[in-house]
């Protein structure tokens, strides 16, 4: 025989539920604040500073990540207030799965924020070595951009086409490789030496990139730029690599070791797209294969 339970048990039960789910958000929210408790020297990039001037960057750094777990927190507060109110079309959208996949989300991919730092990093670059009344300044910038600019573009048009998110990733990629030339061409023509892949000095940023930026992007929030009135705090995450302060030498063989990572998960990245495409088909297919059902339902 079935147990009928009382409305007083019910309440208990989804009191217990709503506290499990706020025990689950505090949860993630402090996992987000963790790198503040395990600074050091390894795990902060370029080491903790010592200069005042330093110290009131990374004091401004904590801030702004602890700001933003409070605005997290506040959000979902918020969104459970709005439960009840999205509680009335639930059953509709589950019912009636979304034309338009998931799409967005460009700033999780690794090979977003290594466009990223390489964009920065050229800029500070050309900005100390490359006359601004050279083309070649601007080129270069322009290349850096494109190169961030077309994986966001891809991202995002993926929601209804697969072949542009295709076509603008491998843009991207050219873009990149016209920049690695570039930073090649520098070196060459002033005859400064180029590190080889395997030297100490490539091996050292490759070893620091291994947890970086992807690591510290997750754990300081910084794919999460929802609070625009924090950017400017956000100066000391510009130059992670000290391309500023760097000699020629090394800030152009820094931003090539950069550059060739970038390019390499693109390459990946494009494998996987093509790889998507074969076997699922485009927005289009998807589109006849709704239709179809549809008119074979009717």
């Amino acid at each position: 025989m079935r147990e009928r339970r009382s409305p007083g048990h019910r309440r208990k039960m989804s009191d217990q539920s709503d506290r499990s789910d706020k025990s689950g958000r505090s949860d993630a929210l402090l996992k987000k604040l963790e790198w503040i408790a395990k600074l050091s020297n390894e795990t902060y990039p370029g080491g903790l500073p010592s200069d005042v001037d330093g110290l009131r960057k990374l004091l401004n750094r904590i801030v702004v990540d602890v700001r933003a777990a409070c605005a997290l927190l506040g959000r979902g507060q918020a969104s459970d207030r709005s439960d009840l109110s999205d509680k009335s079309d639930g059953r509709r959208r589950q019912e009636s799965p979304g034309l338009i996949p998931t799409h967005g989300g460009y700033r999780n991919l690794r090979s977003f924020q290594t466009a990223e730092i390489v964009y920065d990093g050229t800029v500070i670059f050309c900005d100390r070595f490359v006359s601004r009344r050279s083309r070649t300044h601007d080129q270069m910038v322009q290349a850096a951009r494109s190169g961030r600019q077309n994986i966001a573009e891809g991202s995002m048009a993926s929601a209804t086409s697969k072949k542009t998110e295709l076509k603008l990733t491998n843009i991207a990629k050219a873009s990149l490789e016209e920049l690695l030339l570039d930073f090649e061409d520098f070196l060459r023509q002033r005859k400064l030496p180029q590190w080889g892949k395997n030297s100490p000095e490539a091996l050292a940023v490759r070893k620091r990139y291994r947890g970086f930026p992807a690591k510290w992007f997750a754990e300081s929030g910084l794919s999460d730029r929802s609070d625009k009135s924090d950017v400017s705090d956000r100066s000391e995450l510009l130059d992670p690599y000290s391309i500023a302060d760097a000699t020629p030498e090394v800030a152009a063989n820094t931003l090539l070791c950069l550059v060739n990572q970038a390019i390499y998960l693109l390459k990946r990245q494009i494998e996987k797209l093509e790889h998507d495409f074969v076997e699922e088909g485009g927005f289009t297919e998807k589109l006849y294969r709704v239709r179809t059902e549809r008119r074979r339902r009717q």
